[in-house]
């Protein structure tokens, strides 16, 4: 195995590397372990029940910096996220907004919003109904897979109420939440694959 690289705690820049190498982070972070990417996609799972373990603040980083290199639309980057550690909040937005007893057992959550006027601005109503929709669901699955590479679970979210949500986090008006994704250590990763749709019903050749 190739030695792991040191990488300072305090430089979260640095903290992706992507799935090229071993990368050592400071404790609790564990290694980043080298993967075919193809892989890591097929093996991903939504998990619903997480291990009784903090995720490092280090590591919900790595996950925002990996959603902030996602596409998007003229790069205008029409999102923001809302990281919760605190576990009264969560109870809250449990009871007020998904009623999912499971989101309880993870170690954070992400809200992933949308400021949809970024988009609008340079794209008009497309920009506004498509474009900042496209762009935040491809940070989302930047959240998922390099949460799987980390040996984290996540689950993406879209059975919540917006308005009491925007409430319980007082979220302006401005962004419109579009994902809740709950992040921690899976409890179980005995996990099977979900079945798929045949390749020939979903793909298209034109040559």
């Amino acid at each position: 195995m190739n030695n792991p690289v040191k990488i300072p705690k305090d430089n979260s820049k640095e903290l992706i590397k992507g799935f090229a190498e071993f990368v050592e982070y400071e404790n609790p972070v564990p290694i980043v372990k080298k993967i075919d990417f193809l892989e890591l996609s097929k093996s991903r799972r939504s998990i619903r029940g997480y291990k009784n373990q903090d995720v490092s603040k280090e590591q919900l980083m790595q996950l925002i910096d990996a959603a902030q290199s996602a596409p998007s639309g003229g790069n205008c980057q029409p999102w923001h996220f809302y990281v919760i550690t605190n576990k009264d909040l969560q109870a809250e937005i449990k009871e007020k907004s998904c009623g999912q007893d499971w989101i309880l057992t993870a170690s954070a959550l992400i809200v992933v919003c949308t400021e949809s006027k970024r988009s609008e601005k340079n794209y008009g109503e497309r920009g506004r109904d498509l474009y900042s929709i496209q762009d935040t669901a491809a940070a989302i699955q930047n959240i998922l897979l390099c949460a799987k590479s980390m040996g984290l679970g996540t689950c993406w979210c879209g059975a919540f109420d917006e308005k009491k949500l925007s409430e319980v986090l007082k979220i302006p008006e401005k962004f419109r939440p579009v994902g809740l994704i709950p992040v921690g250590y899976p409890a179980n990763d005995a996990y099977p694959p979900q079945n798929r749709r045949p390749v020939e019903e979903i793909v298209t050749f034109i040559e």
